[in-house]
C-alpha cells in the first residue's frame, strides 16, 4: 500500500474516517451502532482521484475496525466494489440474525 505511513484519523465528532495525503484530506462518513459501523460514503476530492487513495483509506478503516472488534455494513458503492476485490475482508461483515 502507498500510504502506509500515513495514520488514519477516526473523526469520531463528525463521524468520519479520515486519511490526509499532502494537507488534502479523504473520508468514509460513518455511522456507529454499537459495535457496528455503517460506512455510508467514501469521498476523495478530485485532485486526488486516481492515486489508490480510497482504496488506502477503505484498508485503513477496516484494520481499525478489526482492531478495534467492530463489524460493518457496506452501504458505500465504492466499498462494496472494494470488498469484491479483497473478498478476505467479507469477515467484517456484521450478520444480523
Amino acid at each position: 500500500m502507498k500510504y502506509e505511513d500515513i495514520p488514519l484519523v477516526n473523526n469520531e465528532a463528525i463521524h468520519h474516517f479520515e486519511l490526509t495525503v499532502d494537507g488534502i484530506s479523504s473520508f468514509i462518513d460513518y455511522k456507529l451502532r454499537g459495535d457496528v459501523v455503517y460506512l455510508i460514503h467514501t469521498e476523495v476530492p478530485e485532485e486526488m482521484e486516481g492515486q489508490g487513495i480510497a482504496a488506502a483509506l477503505v484498508e485503513k478503516a477496516f484494520v481499525y475496525m478489526e482492531q478495534h472488534n467492530l463489524k460493518m455494513v457496506p452501504l458505500c458503492a465504492y466499498i462494496q466494489t472494494y470488498l469484491k476485490r479483497h473478498p478476505e475482508w467479507t469477515k467484517l461483515r456484521a450478520v444480523f440474525e
